[in-house]
């Protein structure tokens, strides 16, 4: 009776030592047991019962060594997580198709320096300023801007490949005397990759408008007397598309 006493009375000593981690929810609860699995998105966890339970990240607080424990799964010691950097950095590169709504259609290409955070709430939202440097080239006209713009990106699920949103607004720099720039919006929408903790990539589709002022000379005949001509200057409003995909890093 005494040994097999000793022997269940070992059991729930050994049992004690392996469950040596604590779960903190966000929710405030906390949940005691063996971590028998773990990865960027999910916690599974085995209690002293034998019983599994999987817990997304996005839903845990924090994770409490109450001992070092051993296991087959886990070792010893484990890694240290990577630390969330406070500011990050997203590098846009886009190319595509550039449109003059009922004129002319050509080309566009655009680069984009934004610095920001890359984690706002616990989650993988992006939302920072920068500049960038777009190019139209239609017909046989090219305009240029810098964007002085403020941005969002957000993936619609916290996971490492998920579905994303993005939106701009801003003002674009003509870099010409040409031209005037204007009002500067994007909208984006894809794909995004979660490598690490602080840094992903992004495909996606993209639509920029711009608006601009466009100052063009005419020169005119005079009526009645054809070898001279009077210059006519004209300012017109114009608005600018480019639409094609886009390739972002943050880091």
């Amino acid at each position: 009776m005494r040994k097999r006493f000793a022997i269940i009375l070992l059991f729930f000593v050994l049992a004690s030592c392996a469950y040596a981690e604590t779960i903190v929810l966000r929710t405030g609860a906390r949940v005691k047991g063996e971590i028998v699995f773990q990865n960027e998105e999910v916690v599974i966890v085995r209690d002293p019962s034998g019983a599994r339970s999987q817990y997304p990240r996005a839903e845990i607080a924090g994770i409490e060594a109450d001992a070092p424990a051993v296991t087959e799964n886990q070792p010893a010691q484990a890694e240290p997580e990577m630390p969330v950097k406070k500011v990050s950095i997203l590098l846009e590169l886009a190319g595509g198709a550039g449109i003059q709504p009922k004129d002319t259609l050509g080309g566009a290409f655009s680069v984009d320096f934004l610095v920001g955070s890359h984690h706002i709430r616990n989650r993988h939202i992006f939302a920072g300023a920068g500049v960038g440097y777009h190019g139209l080239f239609l017909g046989g006209a090219k305009y240029n801007f810098l964007p002085l713009q403020v941005a969002v990106r957000m993936p619609f699920m916290e996971q490492k490949h998920a579905p994303m949103f993005g939106v701009a607004v801003g003002y674009g720099i003509a870099l010409s005397r040409d031209y005037v720039g204007g009002i500067y919006t994007g909208i984006d929408l894809g794909y995004r990759c979660q490598l690490n903790p602080n840094t992903a990539l992004a495909l996606t589709a993209f639509v920029q408008f711009q608006q601009a002022r466009i100052t063009a000379t005419e020169w005119v005949p005079v009526s009645g007397t054809p070898d001279q001509q009077v210059a006519f200057t004209n300012t017109t409003g114009r608005n600018l598309l480019a639409t094609g995909l886009k390739l972002s890093l943050y880091f």
